[in-house]
């Protein structure tokens, strides 16, 4: 059995990405990047969710010779031109204050009334490295429209706010089976599935 190495510490994420994985009957064993403690997190340097998933992957793969995905993400706000996009997590200045970030930006947008200009989307970049060099990466999105408060308890970051496309809840008013559904991330980790079956059978 191939070992996949998965560059977070968010159990989350391990728990989601080893069910599509499952499903799709794809019999590699997943383990975090807390299985190997004395792996340094990666700066996120790049400018693009892709290439920011790709340095991380890559730098998993160099430090354990196994192969690694890795996955970046964050809110693209239409009229603030894709911002805060890779800056999602540190939009209010200190890295994952969820609740800062979410009240800058709706404070930003205090003036948008109409729902036509509050349009935004999640981006999600997922990536494979291989131990020599190899690397493909795929993208997955979920639109919607951002709303004037939070609602939901469900989620984390963005998703009191972002109500999705064709639905009137936000995503953290949706389930969890219902979110991984149609999410930017799952749709991201989903497509990574033939490349993951390609490379490495």
């Amino acid at each position: 059995m191939t070992r996949l190495i998965l560059a977070t510490r968010n159990n989350g994420k391990i728990v989601e990405l080893r069910a599509i994985l499952a499903d799709a009957g794809l019999p590699h064993e997943l383990v975090g990047a807390d299985a190997y403690p004395d792996i340094p997190d990666v700066r996120e340097t790049g400018v693009t969710f892709a290439e920011n998933a790709l340095l991380k992957a890559h730098a998993l793969a160099r430090a354990t010779g196994l192969p690694a995905v890795a996955d970046d993400s964050g809110l693209c706000v239409d009229v603030l031109g894709g911002a805060p996009g890779i800056f999602s997590a540190r939009w209010a200045g200190r890295h994952g204050d969820d609740q800062a970030n979410l009240d800058l930006l709706l404070a930003q947008l205090g003036d948008i009334d109409a729902d036509e200009h509050r349009g935004a989307h999640f981006a999600c970049a997922a990536a494979l490295a291989l131990p020599d060099g190899t690397e493909r990466v795929v993208e997955g999105q979920l639109r919607g429209v951002l709303r004037h408060a939070p609602a939901g308890s469900g989620g984390f970051g963005y998703d009191p706010i972002l109500q999705v496309e064709g639905d009137t809840r936000t995503c953290a008013e949706l389930t969890a089976a219902e979110k991984n559904a149609i999410s930017h991330r799952g749709k991201a980790f989903r497509a990574l599935v033939p490349v993951v079956r390609e490379l490495l059978g």
